[in-house]
């Protein structure tokens, strides 16, 4: 008698386990009426990330790989490049094709400095990218903005390669266009 408790129990935990966020990606979860992707049209592909199918324009997948997004910054900087101006050109270009999307735009900075520096200097590097794309016809309703300071490294390790890929914006994408 011991043993139907005790599966329900394994079942109900099982049954949470999979439902961590099913509305993070729009309606219906990853591949749902409002999701990104799923295994249909595509020769097969099978959506594990949520992210759709990078061979989709349309996709997350396809704006992280292929319009590409993050934008690196000098030491100490928040001006953008003519490479980042670049990149940047073809995020608001693909924004503007895809108005279902809200955007966070993450501002992040390498370990040198405070934590305090580090913040504030991140805040400005990801209002560049934003003012950036506002100026490219992107709504401003559907862009916020977060710092990150040097909270969040990519690369961990005292060298200038792993400092460089640290000092970046990062345009984060959202089904819905309200953020």
């Amino acid at each position: 008698m011991m043993l139907a408790p005790k599966a329900l129990l394994v079942l109900a935990a099982l049954t949470l386990a999979a439902c961590q966020n099913p509305d993070r990606y729009g309606s219906g979860g990853a591949g749902g009426a409002g999701g990104m992707g799923g295994a249909g049209g595509s020769g097969g592909y099978i959506d594990t990330t949520g992210l759709g199918d990078p061979s989709d324009p349309r996709s997350i997948a396809y704006f992280n790989q292929t319009v590409g997004d993050r934008v690196l910054f000098a030491v100490d900087q928040s001006t953008l490049s003519p490479e980042a101006r670049t990149i940047l050109s073809g995020q608001a270009g693909w924004l503007n094709q895809n108005p279902g999307y809200a955007i966070i735009i993450e501002g992040h900075a390498d370990e040198k400095g405070t934590r305090e520096y580090n913040l504030a200097l991140g805040a400005r590097r990801a209002a560049a990218v934003q003012q950036f794309l506002i100026s490219q016809g992107v709504a401003g309703n559907r862009m916020k903005t977060i710092s990150y300071g040097k909270e969040r490294p990519i690369e961990v390790c005292s060298e200038e390669a792993c400092y460089a890929k640290n000092r970046r914006a990062v345009t984060v994408l959202s089904a819905g266009a309200g953020v």
